[in-house]
């Protein structure tokens, strides 16, 4: 199988689980759990049906829409993910570049394995800063002040990861950070040589956001143990406010699920709220995004920007959840297969199909720009 017979998210996955060893693969691909949650983000687009209309003139039609005060051309952004450089390569640099071609916006997380300053400095479409809460307060003032003097346009600080997800298939294979073979895992990777041969002969894996923070020269830290003993869970609104007055600007809370917590985030001075849970990787049973997004854009969406992730593999997930209110959708996994697969090429043949789907929908829906999507093209079962 070829980058070329890659034409939908089944295709990017199975060609990234023959590029990558199985522990690396199963990072990407794994859930908390029973991952029945993971499974729901995908399965709950099913569950409604869009209503087309006919003979509107669509010979042309507008994608573009502004959230966070960016202007994209597309209502889709690569969501930020950490460890991409273990998935290829030039990890960040891929998906940034792929987003540029395309008009969009891109993140980088606290745990990205290329620095904020690089990314901006290089691509000049909208930057997205997403970071943890640690109990060194110093160290989360520092991130913001860093992301600040990067020119980041976007902060947004992630709210359902106070503590690690139960990832039972990280726990089998014995997942961590900067990867260490051992003897144990090593036939896995003996059967993906090119995995390896990429690894040791491009640039040492780090985590520039945090390295001058963490001491990673210990031997690993597992993904768990970061969560678990760096992250801190007395955070609260109070630290929101706080931080959102700092930053002064585009500040988004990422994990957000329920009505009363996006009242809540306006009244404390943010700008926008994505509705997540976190790719099913957190807490296993919770709803999804998608059918939380009515009562959320009902409660606070005149206040401020809402947007989802979770799931999203096609366009016409895309125009449902415009449907419903979101003002722009994230994608996860949709582009990280595509990067482990092959790189920037990759990433960017998945991008073109999503924009080329969500053209094709919007013109068999009738509609010419997406303000013309409304609750009134859905009829849920």
């Amino acid at each position: 199988m070829r980058l070329k017979q890659c034409h939908n998210f089944k295709d990017f996955r199975k060609l990234a689980q023959r590029r990558l060893p199985g522990p690396i693969f199963n990072y990407i691909d794994g859930a908390a759990d029973d991952e029945v949650t993971y499974r729901n983000n995908t399965t709950s687009f099913e569950e409604c049906d869009l209503i087309p209309s006919v003979l509107r003139g669509v010979e042309s039609v507008d994608m573009s829409t502004t959230v966070m005060g960016q202007k994209l051309d597309l209502p889709v952004y690569c969501s930020p993910t950490a460890l991409q450089r273990l998935f290829h390569h030039r990890g960040e640099r891929a998906v940034a570049a792929a987003a540029s071609k395309y008009g969009t916006m891109f993140g980088v997380s606290s745990l990205g394995t290329v620095s904020m300053e690089e990314l901006r400095k290089t691509y000049s479409t909208p930057q997205v800063f997403q970071f943890y809460f640690h109990k060194d307060r110093g160290l989360n003032r520092a991130m913001l002040e860093r992301a600040k003097e990067a020119g980041v346009e976007v902060l947004m600080l992630t709210v359902d990861s106070i503590t690690g997800g139960n990832r039972e298939r990280d726990l089998r294979t014995g997942f961590s950070i900067p990867f260490k073979l051992t003897l144990a895992g090593m036939l896995q990777f003996a059967i993906k040589p090119m995995w390896g041969i990429n690894y040791v002969t491009h640039e040492s894996f780090k985590l520039p956001q945090l390295d001058s923070h963490v001491d990673m020269s210990g031997g690993a830290l597992s993904i768990g143990r970061y969560f678990t003993e760096m992250l801190d869970p007395s955070m609260n609104w109070d630290d929101v406010a706080e931080m959102a007055e700092f930053w002064d600007g585009q500040f988004c809370l990422k994990g957000i699920m329920s009505g009363d917590d996006a009242k809540r985030a306006a009244d404390v001075g943010c700008t926008g709220v994505i509705l997540s849970n976190h790719g099913g990787r957190q807490l296993d049973g919770s709803s999804t995004a998608f059918h939380q997004l009515t009562e959320v854009v009902d409660a606070a969406g005149d206040r401020l920007d809402v947007m989802m992730d979770g799931g999203v593999q096609r366009g016409t997930h895309v125009l449902k959840a415009l449907s419903l209110g979101a003002k722009a959708v994230g994608l996860g996994r949709y582009y990280l297969f595509p990067l482990a697969a092959a790189g920037q090429p990759g990433v960017e043949r998945a991008l073109g199909q999503m924009r080329a789907e969500i053209e094709r929908a919007m013109k068999l829906m009738g509609c010419t720009s997406l303000d013309q999507l409304t609750r009134g093209n859905l009829r849920f079962r």
